[in-house]
This record gives structure tokens, C-alpha cells and sequence, in this order.
């Protein structure tokens, strides 16, 4: 967290300073603002610019790379403007020493002046930024992953035959029928008919009646006539 403060507002820093070196002098008393975008390609000229299409345009949208690199915590996007400030500068000074024949640094208004320094300065304190800033936490990221609910198993498809539930180990199943298994059938209880399981004395049935269900020993009674 404090690696990410300090990093961002390193980075912001660079960024201010980036903004504000085309407002100021850069060769011979020219400001950065007066030098157009396209003169860095096609080379240096003495046709003033609008600032809008100065080299105060690249500085802008580096600027903006830092805001939304500080927001979403990117140090790619930090990295990238400072990329950006440094070489737009740096392609900047080619040309001008191939428009001047060199690049001479003086302290009376001659040759390379503060606002180069400025642009400079602002790109190598976004790269500090973004070499600061740890970026987003993995670790955040994969908690959550763990706390999210996870099936133990799944059933198995119907191509694969498979105990139920899934054992989880190798090796073929014990259960390799396609069929249901048979089901038990129902306990009713013991069978009258079999003296094991006589838990009391029963009388041989009558001869009229021979296997006759109904307890021999407390036959069912008539009900009383009224």
C-alpha cells in the first residue's frame, strides 16, 4: 500500500513537471510550445505552432497514461507515458542538432535550456513511479478464487461408468453393470408359518380347517347379540 502511494505520486509528480516544460524555454530562448508535433519527423523549422499541435500534445496524453495508471494501479500504463515523455525529447534533440549542426549547453540563454531539463526529468520520474508501484495484488485475486464455492465432484458422464458418488481413485470401478442393482424386498415380519420364528405356543389348526392364518391359540370373538 505505501510502495503504491509513493509510487503514484512520484509518477504525478513527473507528470506536472512533463506538462509544464513545453511553457517554458527549450533552444535559444524558443519555449517548447513553439516547435510543432510534426517537426520531430520532418524536421525542425522556424513556423511557430499552435499549442495544441505543439509538443505539448504528447506530453498531454502521457500525462492522462499516469492518471488512469495511479487509478487502476497499472505500472505498464505508468511505465508507457514515461516512455513517451522521454522519447518524444529525445527524438526532439536529434533534430535539432541535425537543424543546428549540434547541441550546445549555456548558461546565457544559449543552446539547451531548463524546459528540455523539465521534460526529461518528468519522464525518468515516471519510470521511478511505476518501479515503485507494486500493481495489483495476486494474492487478493486467488483469495477470492478460494473462497468461491467449488463442486467436490461431478457425475460422470454417461460415456464412463462409475460408482456413485465418485471414489476419486484410479483404476476401473467395482460397479460395472449398466443395470440398476435389484431391490430388497421389504421386511413384513415372521412367518407364521415357520416354527423358527414362533415366539409362542399354537395349536394344531382344526381339521376343518386345515392352515388356517388366524391365531388358533385367541381366535377372533362374535360380537355380542343385542
Amino acid at each position: 500500500m505505501i510502495r503504491n502511494v509513493l509510487g503514484s505520486l512520484v509518477a504525478l509528480a513527473g507528470a506536472a513537471s512533463a506538462v509544464l516544460s513545453p511553457f517554458r524555454d527549450w533552444y535559444d530562448g524558443r519555449a517548447g510550445q513553439d516547435y510543432r508535433v510534426r517537426d520531430l519527423f520532418e524536421g525542425i523549422t522556424a513556423t511557430e505552432s499552435g499549442v495544441l499541435v505543439s509538443i505539448l500534445l504528447p506530453f498531454l496524453f502521457a500525462a492522462l497514461l499516469v492518471i488512469a495508471g495511479v487509478v487502476l494501479r497499472s505500472r505498464i500504463a505508468v511505465a508507457l507515458a514515461g516512455l513517451v515523455v522521454l522519447g518524444f525529447t529525445i527524438l526532439w534533440m536529434v533534430r535539432q542538432g541535425q537543424a543546428a549542426g549540434s547541441l550546445t549547453v549555456g548558461g546565457d540563454g544559449a543552446g539547451l535550456q531548463v524546459g528540455v531539463v523539465n521534460a526529461l526529468a518528468g519522464g525518468v520520474l515516471m519510470l521511478i513511479g511505476a518501479l515503485l508501484m507494486r500493481g495489483r495484488r495476486r494474492g487478493v485475486t486467488r483469495a477470492r478464487r478460494e473462497r468461491e464455492p467449488v463442486e467436490p465432484y461431478g457425475a460422470p458422464p454417461a460415456d464412463q461408468v462409475d460408482t456413485w458418488p465418485p471414489t476419486q481413485e484410479p483404476g476401473m470401478s467395482t460397479n460395472t453393470s449398466p443395470w440398476p442393482e435389484p431391490e430388497v424386498d421389504p421386511y413384513t415380519g415372521p412367518d407364521p408359518h415357520d416354527p423358527r420364528t414362533r415366539s409362542y405356543p399354537q395349536a394344531p389348526p382344526p381339521p376343518d380347517r386345515p392352515g388356517d392364518p388366524r391365531d388358533p391359540v385367541h381366535p377372533p370373538q362374535r360380537p355380542p347379540e343385542a
